[in-house]
């Protein structure tokens, strides 16, 4: 084990060994006993263990053919393997793209193939893992976790082969999520130089190595819950407990009995938790808890102030996206001063809210929220220049979001002019499942839109325009839905259906999903 003479020495080093993707190493070296990772079914990994599976993984993917440079496709639920595969991507210059594994076949695929995989990890639960597989001919290895799949090599086989000493060459690795626009099909936000955050910065968040505790409890391939709950535990060199699926009991049990200090939730999250009853939430103490990060969807007020009468002021908001940005954070303690704010203008890239010409508002007037592209351009649409150069502006980029500054220089969100429907924290297009319903033989044409959801904030609603011939009925929408539930995933599907006689259009023939949209926020507020 190396030895540091002082906490500034033991910083640097552990600084350094994030610039070659090393950082678990270096715990496994400091560590090696510490329980890293705690998966849902109970089993448990150490760093050292972790450290020596991701130093076997990157032999493995070598000894296939991949190179540095090269990516790989991750579909896998929340797991001990997700976290060594990370960690192998990390030190091996390899581009990881985590895949939502609910999507349907087809849907993988697209996202295997368009993010150019030569190596795929999937999961033995999920059943369109070897049907997506069969689609992707470029890719040079396959791996199963947790069981055999048809064609694919076992993941713990495999591993077993290979050495598991720390690999003398790592070239720190990079990760591309997928995020989309309304047309509906994904695009991965590329960064080809995206910068290190130093580790030894979580120490701002409260982390101590000794005594914090991580928990994820959304889906790890989900960029939030990726970097705040499982990048920050493996950076911070303490142990993470993955949840599998929300359970609203579970999650507070868990969160009380392992003296969980950190982790990152939802909104609708928050509700579900605080909607348990006083007699439970009395039967698990919480007053362990420092730091709880959320963003993602809108938290209304009265919530955001339940929970910090409960778990105290310890709730930190976030806005940003996938493409990255200057990025806002707010404090609880700043919130209650400016309930319904994100945060104040970031110091070190600017932010604009712009009209539609490009002019500079005064605080106060809403308009497009614009990012200062970071030195080098900061990101791009992978192999889609069209899609990077539309949202930009002399320097800048815009996420669709639409919000306005307050005389002290408080962002606050009113809208956004992308169609993106966020339903319970998730991303859902709109056009996509428009794409589906409008092959029904009876559909002439489709808007789907984001409807209120006491709940989930939004919920997915079908406005439906049919063909001559056909009258509309209960029978008639339920066929309808149905027919979509065959090609779209599940979370996609509408809950409703509404029969119209006509969609507006604007002179170039585009719905106006807006108006489509307005009687059903009439009297309501519709935020990011």
């Amino acid at each position: 084990m190396q030895e540091f003479k002082t906490p500034e020495e033991f910083n640097a080093a552990l600084d350094e060994s994030a610039n070659h993707g090393m950082t678990v190493a270096f715990w496994a070296d400091q560590a090696p006993d510490r329980t890293a990772v705690v998966d849902p079914s109970g089993r448990e990994k150490t760093f050292a263990e972790v450290n020596a599976n991701a130093n076997k993984l990157v032999r493995a993917l070598r000894k296939a053919g991949l190179k540095a440079g090269d990516s790989l496709a991750l579909l896998c639920s929340n797991r001990a393997e997700f976290i060594e595969t990370l960690a192998a991507t990390q030190r091996s210059g390899l581009r990881i793209t985590p895949v939502n594994w609910h999507l349907t076949v087809d849907e993988i695929a697209y996202i295997i193939k368009d993010c150019e995989a030569k190596a795929l990890v999937a999961e033995a639960r999920v059943a369109a893992a070897a049907p997506a597989a069969a689609e992707c001919p470029d890719l040079l290895i396959k791996l199963s976790v947790g069981g055999d799949i048809e064609g694919f090599l076992n993941y713990e086989t495999t591993l077993a082969a290979e050495d598991g000493s720390d690999i003398p060459d790592p070239v720190r690795g990079g990760q591309m999520m997928y995020t989309s626009g309304t047309t509906g099909r994904p695009k991965g936000v590329h960064r080809a130089n995206a910068p290190v955050i130093p580790p030894s910065m979580l120490a701002l968040r409260g982390y101590d190595p000794k005594t914090s505790v991580q928990m994820c409890a959304g889906p790890a391939y989900h960029a939030a819950p990726l970097a705040f709950d499982v990048n920050a535990s493996m950076n911070a060199g303490v142990p993470l407990h993955f949840i599998d699926k929300w359970d609203s009991e579970h999650v507070l049990k868990t969160i009380s009995e392992k003296k969980v200090t950190h982790f990152h939730l939802v909104p609708i999250m928050f509700q579900r938790l605080l909607s348990l009853p006083p007699e439970v939430k009395a039967n698990y103490p919480i007053d362990h808890v420092e730091y709880i990060v959320h963003g993602a969807a809108p938290c209304p007020p009265e919530v955001k102030h339940a929970m910090i009468e409960w778990f105290g002021p310890v709730l930190s908001e976030y806005y940003a996206g996938s493409e990255g940005g200057a990025g806002f954070t707010i404090t609880a303690e700043e919130w209650l001063k400016k309930p319904g704010s994100v945060g104040k203008r970031p110091q070190m890239l600017q932010v604009r809210i712009l009209d539609e010409e490009g002019n500079e508002l005064p605080p106060g007037v809403p308009g497009g929220i614009y990012h200062q592209l970071p030195p080098g351009g900061g990101f791009t649409y992978y192999k889609d220049e069209a899609k990077t150069n539309a949202n930009r502006r002399d320097g800048f980029f815009t996420m669709g979001d639409v919000g306005y500054f307050d005389e002290d220089d408080y962002l606050f969100l009113t809208g956004r002019n992308a169609e993106t429907i966020i339903s319970g924290g998730v991303n859902i297009y709109p056009q996509e499942i428009d794409n589906e319903l409008i092959k029904h033989p009876a559909v002439a044409d489709s808007a789907t839109v984001g409807i209120p959801h006491d709940e989930w904030g939004e919920q997915v609603r079908a406005v439906i325009m049919l063909k001559p011939g056909y009258e509309p009925s209960d029978q008639l929408a339920q066929e309808i839905l149905g027919f979509g539930r065959q090609t779209l995933a599940a979370y996609k599907v509408p809950r409703g259906l509404d029969f119209v006689t006509e969609l507006p259009r604007s002179e170039a023939g585009k719905i106006q999903r807006n108006k489509v949209r307005a009687p059903y926020w009439e009297g309501r507020a519709r935020q990011i």
